[in-house]
């Protein structure tokens, strides 16, 4: 039972302020957390990158969809090969 108390004392670490722990971390610590700080930032940037290119995608891919589907509509509203067409007359013919 000693490894699961400590296993549901590690789900959560503790936060930890920089001005309240100042006399606990070393300066390594801080210098780490710094550096983890700054990739973390690049990395936000690449992704509103990402994001900013996929939305540009989405938007022309639904144009293009929108301009398929209007231009479907339009040519089908053209045809009129079918208004004059008449139904040919059933003949039966009579085996004698």
């Amino acid at each position: 039972m000693g490894t699961d108390s400590q296993l549901e004392q590690n789900q959560s670490m503790p936060k930890v302020d920089l001005l309240k722990d100042a006399g606990k971390l070393k300066f390594t610590d801080v210098v780490y957390m710094k550096r983890l700080e700054e990739q973390n930032l690049q990395r936000a940037k690449r992704v509103q990158g990402y994001r900013k290119s996929n939305n540009r995608l989405a938007f022309a891919l639904a144009l293009g969809v929108i301009g398929i589907y209007t231009y479907t509509i339009y040519s089908v509203k053209q045809e009129k090969f079918l208004d004059d067409f008449e139904e040919p007359e059933k003949t039966i013919e009579k085996a004698a």
